[in-house]
């Protein structure tokens, strides 16, 4: 799912997901969790597959055009100076495999995919999202070097909500995410999972208290 380019949010941007929490959270007992992450790997081997890329097409190039540049027979420093270009084009590569775009090019979905489901388990402790009364927690994360966003819900939920009906909040933010909306994006997956949770496990009145923050996190 499209996202946009950083995790930096305005005063208004989190003020709007705030609200939409809140909105959400006034029809059911469960709590709701947004968060940003700047992305959920390293993908430190795509930075090593694109410098090795990087040497490969600059050895390739230059024994092509070793005629040109030994006209006068092979030495030793022609060696040297192949060695020194071949590293220095590792380097180069390695350096531009840290861009988000390359590093997405050069990694799988599939990979992507456990590194974010991973982040978000890491967060759903770090940030206690399983400690309510009722264990009706709700992380919604999305990563954005990765481009998706993640529903990870506390275990009380897992038998009252189908997979379907989760992707169904994925989907709610996925047009907004698209066009680098994060606010609009995460307030609409914030919405629908508040519709879907009002179902599960309805607020009740006079007994709804608000059991953790919600402020969007915001982590690199």
């Amino acid at each position: 799912m499209g996202t946009g380019k950083g995790t930096a949010l305005s005063a208004e941007d989190r003020e709007r997901i705030t609200q939409a929490v809140q909105e959400a959270e006034q029809h059911t007992s469960a709590e709701i969790v947004p968060m940003i992450v700047a992305r959920s790997g390293l993908y430190r081997d795509a930075q090593h597959v694109a410098g090795l890329i990087a040497a490969f097409l600059t050895l390739a190039a230059m024994l092509t055009i070793e005629v040109s540049w030994v006209p006068w027979g092979w030495h030793a420093s022609n060696a040297a100076w192949l060695v020194l270009a071949v590293t220095l084009a590792y380097v180069s590569g390695s350096v531009i495999g840290r861009a988000p775009a390359v590093v997405r090019l050069l990694t799988s979905h599939e990979r992507m995919q456990q590194k974010v489901a991973l982040r978000a388990e890491r967060a759903f402790a770090q940030h206690a999202v399983s400690q309510t009364r009722e264990r009706t927690g709700v992380l919604i994360m999305l990563s954005i070097l990765e481009k998706q966003i993640y529903v990870l819900p506390d275990r009380s939920l897992v038998g009252l909500v189908s997979a379907e009906r989760w992707q169904q909040v994925v989907q709610a933010a996925v047009a907004r995410l698209h066009n680098g909306d994060i606010a609009e994006g995460l307030s609409r997956a914030i919405q629908a999972c508040g519709l879907v949770l009002a179902e599960a496990c309805p607020g009740r009145p006079g007994d709804n208290p608000n059991e953790l923050p919600d402020e969007p996190i915001q982590e690199g």
